[in-house]
């Protein structure tokens, strides 16, 4: 959004401009609050080394990353700000309208982060702009955010006249300031940029120490979350779905950020929607509860846990043996999980398991589990993968090429979630009238590491047995 579009004065508002006197008065009497005593903000080394590997990739060329823009929800309210998950990488900073610019030199790159300055109190900005500090709140000076991130910060107002005196090619990160791309126009290159976009994602795919720590922690939170919703859960009579999710966003705000992503409560046969986030429903005794939802920690890594509860405490023997199936698929994904093992294994070896079932059930007519596996047939209940990577976006790396992710090798330091699931229809005729609208999911975040992997979200029941002493336990 354009800043001077979004500043300008209400149609109808009250005030009716500045006196002098005013004007002079609120030039005066304000005590200096830069502080002097700052740190560097515990990811600064390890951003700092990102942005080295990011400037060996591409020597001489000119690399623009931007955090992004606010965007409206309604007339003039913007949605929560969050910077792109590749300026968010590189930099450690949550600013909004912020620009990365890596400037190519003789040895490498001068980095210089472009941010938003103080407000001005000579000319009355900090007030009279409605995105100023009286209105929004303070920010960094230019010279805190250079103690903080450990990076060269310029006033974001000389960005367009750096960007036309760079020189070299150029490489932006596209889809997040509309501003900048203009400024570069006619020197970048579509290809180039994709290119450009996929390496910024790749660099992710490995975590480092600092980012593993941040993860656990979103595990960690999320189970609280979660133990949240089963004690409301616990109170007599069908529970609301929106309820569920309130309930869990309030554990998301008070220990992290936000939520990772749009919280799933989907009660009944909601839980056969893949993505059910209308949270429009009532989850009532004898159904089954499938909640996924992730806390987003304050640096910005989500977790992404799912689990399936039944509403009362208690499963129903059909529920169970659903229940059991997708477990011992989620174990057998889980152990394929290891350093050197094809990133698609743990995938096949999940799925390989549900179609077992599916045929033990008599689902799939007369065929063998070889025979329904090879032709996907299990997939009308299974739907979706087994997992995907995780980290600053909830499907972490997204934009890596296919031979790097879904075709490469995983390695010590990636993190993926494991989530089968099996999802019957109310409508779907091929299946007893039992099974119609019972839908199952089990997901837990994987770290692998050097030996093999380690459940990050162990802190959570995943057995029957111990789902039902958990809500049990809860339940007094």
């Amino acid at each position: 959004m354009d800043q001077a579009e979004n500043n300008k004065p209400r149609k109808n508002g009250l005030t009716r401009g500045v006196t002098e006197a005013l004007a002079a008065n609120m030039r005066q009497g304000w005590a200096d609050t830069e502080r002097h005593d700052l740190e560097p903000i515990p990811q600064a080394a390890h951003t700092a080394r990102r942005r080295a590997a990011l400037s060996a990739r591409y020597p001489g060329e000119l690399l623009v990353v931007p955090s992004g823009t606010p965007k409206v929800r309604a007339n003039d309210t913007d949605y929560p700000f969050r910077p792109s998950s590749e300026y968010a990488h590189l930099t450690g900073d949550q600013s909004e309208r912020a620009v990365l610019v890596l400037e190519p030199t003789a040895d490498g790159h001068r980095e210089a982060a472009y941010l938003q300055p103080r407000s001005d109190r000579d000319n009355g900005e900090f007030w009279l702009d409605n995105h100023g500090e009286l209105w929004d709140g303070r920010r960094n000076s230019l010279t805190e955010n250079e103690r903080l991130l450990g990076l060269e910060c310029r006033d974001l107002r000389t960005l367009d006249e750096a960007l036309a005196a760079a020189t070299g090619p150029v490489r932006v990160l596209r889809g997040h300031d509309a501003g900048v791309e203009a400024a570069l126009a006619g020197r970048t290159g579509a290809e180039r940029d994709e290119e450009f976009r996929e390496t910024l994602a790749e660099l992710r795919l490995v975590k480092d120490e600092f980012e593993i720590a941040e993860l656990r922690f979103a595990c960690e939170a999320t189970a609280r979350g979660f133990e949240d919703v089963m004690k409301v859960l616990a109170t007599a009579g069908p529970t609301s779905e929106r309820l569920i999710e309130g309930t869990f966003f309030v554990r998301a705000r008070v220990e992290g950020n936000h939520v990772g992503y749009s919280t799933i409560a989907a009660a009944g046969p909601h839980a056969t929607i893949m993505h059910w986030v209308r949270n429009d429903g009532q989850a009532r005794p004898g159904e089954l509860l499938l909640l996924d939802a992730g806390v987003e920690t304050r640096n910005l890594y989500t977790a992404d846990l799912t689990r399936t509860v039944p509403v009362n405490g208690t499963f129903s023997p059909l529920q169970r043996k659903i229940y059991d199936a997708v477990y011992a698929a989620q174990e057998a994904g889980i152990a394929a999980v290891k350093p050197g093992a094809a990133y698609r294994d743990f995938h096949h070896a999940a799925q390989r398991v549900l179609a077992e079932h599916l045929v033990a059930w008599g689902l799939l007519g007369d065929l063998t589990a070889d025979e329904a596996f090879a032709r996907g047939l299990h997939r009308r209940w299974t739907l979706a993968g087994t997992g995907h990577m995780l980290g600053l976006d909830v499907h972490d790396c997204a934009e890596a090429r296919t031979s790097t992710y879904v075709d490469g090798t995983l390695e010590a330091g990636m993190v993926l979630t494991v989530e089968p699931g099996l999802y019957f229809q109310q409508e779907d005729l091929t299946v007893p009238e039992e099974y119609r609208g019972i839908g199952v999911r089990i997901e837990d975040d994987i770290l692998v590491t050097e030996s093999g992997n380690e459940n990050l979200s162990a802190g959570l029941p995943r057995r029957a047995d111990e789902v039902e002493a958990w809500l049990a336990r809860l339940r007094g």
